[in-house]
């Protein structure tokens, strides 16, 4: 059956309140429905009426469902950035498994029925399946927000490609869900449209860049890690750790600048978690930090929404090697992006030895 993994996703602020003015007379109208806050509540809904008990439900509640507890709990206390990103993550395994699920039980066992359904969901999904360009994203903001829809945007045709073989090798109904995943994709990034179409833009936007020379150290430092006892105690965490690198470097290539950066610094963060060198922090020596890292970010006057996600898991984390590798690792690295991008240093020739060896009596 699937397994599930658990991805840090980012989030923006958004604004609350609409005037409008009927005739001769303005009136304050109450204020607009918090697109967050339904999201949120549309799928605790969802999870809370659910009486399903096969295994892959045992699956999500096990992990994607506390997922989305700890993202109201993030919403309720202020921490909106960090809820979407909660969010973002939960309502896609919920959405694809709600589609999978809508399905006729008898499917779940009939490769012809999922492979019918396969081709009629590529013609669904054709047209957000093509590579997009950058610019197609523009007009989403703050931020986070549109880092959240850049790097959702190539799952769509990941996951529907690899949802046929998937289902051929294993049973339809897994394939059906790998279906509902590239459908849940694509929703994620209608939805975030739906949240910057309630958010007031930013006064100067984040200037996100190519991450070339960034991308390479952090390979490097990634494979000087990779070494034993740590990659055998600790190697599902580094697979993850790579899993995000990968996603990065691709993001960046394809020019998706603001996916790259948010996968990029949650690729700091899991490599720093794992190596451990972030120093310990105690509660009061990490919210002083936490409070100069905040004012270095208003200072710098753009768009905040992808600090504040970090700020906010480190807040909500406490004390303890999570917080410590973000206020040691991450934001300074964060910051490092906002800079113009460095020159990528020259590779080594390469070289190769050849020991030749003679065996005896030939």
């Amino acid at each position: 059956m699937l397994r599930l993994r658990h991805k840090l996703r980012a989030v923006a602020a958004f604004a609350w309140g609409v005037f409008f003015a009927s005739g001769s007379v303005s009136a304050a109208a109450p204020p607009a429905a918090d697109p967050l806050a339904e999201e949120i509540a549309r799928w605790s809904a969802y999870v809370k009426d659910s009486k399903r008990t096969d295994e892959m439900w045992t699956q999500l509640k096990g992990g994607i469902v506390p997922l989305l507890t700890r993202s109201e709990e993030a919403f309720k206390a202020g921490r909106r950035e960090l809820a979407l990103h909660r969010l973002a993550y939960a309502m896609t395994s919920l959405s694809a498994a709600r589609w999978a699920d809508d399905r006729p039980e008898a499917d779940g066992n009939d490769i012809q029925k999922f492979e019918t359904e396969w081709a009629s969901s590529g013609k669904a999904l054709a047209a957000d399946m093509r590579a997009l360009s950058p610019s197609s994203f523009d007009g989403i903001t703050p931020a986070l927000t549109r880092a959240i829809a850049e790097a959702a945007a190539p799952q769509v045709k990941v996951y529907y490609d690899a949802s046929l073989e998937y289902g051929r090798n294993t049973m339809a109904g897994s394939g059906f869900y790998y279906v509902g995943l590239a459908r849940a994709e694509r929703d994620l990034i209608a939805f975030c449209r739906r949240l910057s179409s309630q958010t007031a833009a930013p006064a100067r936007r984040l200037p996100a860049r190519s991450l070339d020379a960034e991308l390479e150290s952090l390979e490097t430092e990634f494979l000087a890690a990779y070494r034993p006892p740590a990659s055998i105690d600790k190697h599902s965490d580094f697979i993850s750790s790579a899993a995000a690198l990968k996603e990065a470097r691709e993001l960046n290539a394809a020019g998706l600048h603001y996916g790259a950066l948010l996968r990029y610094l949650q690729s700091v963060q899991r490599l720093s978690t794992l190596r451990g060198t972030a120093p310990a922090l105690d509660p009061e020596a990490l919210a002083a930090k936490l409070k100069e890292s905040a004012a270095r970010v208003a200072a710098a006057g753009f768009d905040p929404s992808l600090a504040r996600l970090f700020l906010e898991t480190a807040e909500s984390e406490g004390a303890g090697p999570i917080a410590s590798a973000i206020v040691a690792d991450v934001l300074p690295r964060y910051f490092a992006a906002l800079e113009p991008a460095r020159a990528l240093p020259p590779k080594p020739a390469p070289r190769a030895t050849v020991t030749l060896v003679r065996w005896p009596y030939t």
